[in-house]
């Protein structure tokens, strides 16, 4: 019968720019995010859910519900306001509070060097990683990283879902701007930022021999559309394309060849620089994390010249853009599966995600797992008796964690599972509305109030459901 290991690491995620606040307290520097312009209706990420004052009643909340991980991000900017140079010791100490608490409850932080949240000042000198002078930059960060939590940190991530930034990355359709980026600049800073983790694995281990570390990209599976033996291939290569381009240099030391076509297609040239791939190919990462919400399906999709002015005005809440983003002319398309179940609210979801991607990747990969993020947003309703009936999260949990549960009989390789996420946070394009939590924080879309709110935190039901799960190592879902 299949059951869930021995001090298996159940915890949530969160990140520093979507929960912390405090982005002008404590010796912070600004972040990319601080500044980026927000979709019509939705607050920034200046106050967020505040977890910089709250961290204390948040984590005692954890606790609560008996975490054993807790997967978090630190903020560059409140390390090294600039970037680089002088470090805030301010910033350190909150780290340090931070991660004493945690271990005051048996949670065991692991932690993302970077997500998303690139310091302000460093956009502004360098331009993008598509400058190598970045990786001196990133090196740098994660030494003071490792010297200051050496002794607070187990195990370390590189950079929450890189993937995503160059896959979605033609477009920018934040706040309704419009800006095409160029494919050839952004698959060569993929490869900086490839070949920087595999930097940050080599000093990890270095500097922090007892420590384990990994890279945290968003992984999932392509199912062919159908039994047509293009459309398996489109799979294949969507995979190579989507998910394995970033594994594959970090573990193996090489690109998958398939790649080759799109890039080919697409004047795409990576400037490989003496001494990378050699690099790669002495890189021993540890463990993999991966995000994972859902496979796609797709069906095969000749070439062609794609008009990215169609996205031009686009509103990215529209997921009807984001799948368009997904066409890979030469590769493949991203289509509508009607074999996934839908929820009790009517969404339809994927509780197979997991279970084959893990099994995908322990096969390829044979190395051990971290979910680091899974779950399910939307609006919930707060109450007038302080409670949130969250039942369509339990329900799109449940089955995941079901499906889960049997792809470690089957053989994957799972040590832990940190769903999106532990508490509310600011949704990346859909602000605080969007919430995704075991842990309701009362706020709203208004900055102004923000800054005054008291942010009150109720139990949602999830939260007990949660509780349920991890007292019993997986075995009482109901």
């Amino acid at each position: 019968m299949a059951k869930f290991p021995e001090n298996f690491l159940w915890g949530a995620s969160s990140s520093s720019a979507q929960i912390e606040g405090g982005y002008d307290e404590g010796g912070r520097g600004l972040s990319i995010w601080d500044v980026k312009p927000l979709n019509k209706g939705t607050c920034s990420f200046h106050y967020a859910s505040d977890f910089y004052h709250h961290y204390k009643e948040d984590i005692a909340l954890m606790a609560e519900m008996g975490f054993k991980a807790y997967r978090m991000s630190i903020s560059w900017s409140r390390i090294l306001p600039k970037g680089e140079g002088e470090i805030n010791k301010e910033g350190i100490a909150f780290y340090k509070d931070v991660f004493k608490e945690c271990h005051k409850y048996g949670i065991e932080p692991v932690v993302i060097i970077f997500h998303f949240d690139l310091p302000l000042a460093l956009e502004e000198k360098y331009g993008s990683w598509r400058d190598r002078r970045m990786m001196d930059a990133y090196v740098n960060y994660c030494k003071v990283l490792f010297e200051n939590f050496k002794d607070d940190v187990n195990y370390w991530l590189t950079y929450n879902e890189q993937n995503m930034l160059i896959f979605f990355g033609a477009v920018d359709m934040m706040g309704g701007t419009f800006k095409r980026n160029d494919l050839n600049d952004l698959y060569n800073q993929a490869h900086i930022q490839i070949v920087v983790q595999a930097k940050a694995i080599h000093l990890c281990h270095e500097m922090c021999p007892h420590a384990k570390i990994g890279p945290a990209p968003n992984i999932t599976t392509a199912y062919p559309k159908t039994c047509d033996p293009k459309d398996q291939i489109a799979a294949y290569n969507m995979d190579d394309l989507r998910n394995n381009f970033y594994l594959d240099p970090l573990v193996f030391g090489t690109y998958p060849k398939s790649v080759n076509t799109y890039f080919e297609n697409h004047h795409i040239k990576l400037e490989i620089e003496d001494g990378d791939m050699e690099l790669l190919r002495s890189c021993h990462p540890d463990f993999i994390g991966f995000n994972c919400y859902g496979n796609d399906t797709v069906e095969v999709l000749d070439f062609y010249e794609m008009d990215y002015g169609i996205f031009e005005g686009a509103d990215n809440r529209d997921l009807s853009y984001l799948k368009a983003l997904m066409d890979k002319p030469g590769v493949g398309k991203s289509v509508e599966n009607d074999k996934f179940p839908k929820g009790e609210d009517g969404h339809s979801f994927d509780p197979y995600c997991i279970r084959v991607t893990a099994r995908r990747l322990s096969d390829r990969y044979h190395l051990p797992l971290i979910i680091t993020e899974n779950g399910y947003g939307r609006a919930d309703t707060l109450e007038d008796d302080g409670t949130i009936h969250d039942s369509y999260r339990i329900e799109h949990l449940k089955e995941t964690i079901k499906q889960m549960k049997l792809g470690i009989e089957e053989g994957a390789d799972i040590f832990g599972y940190c769903p999106w996420s532990a508490v509310d946070l600011v949704s990346t394009r859909e602000g605080i509305t969007k919430r995704y939590g075991f842990i309701y924080v009362d706020r709203d879309e208004d900055d102004e109030k923000a800054k005054t709110a008291e942010m009150k935190r109720y139990r949602k039901d999830s939260f007990y459901w949660y509780k349920k799960v991890i007292s019993s190592n997986g075995e009482d879902l109901d």
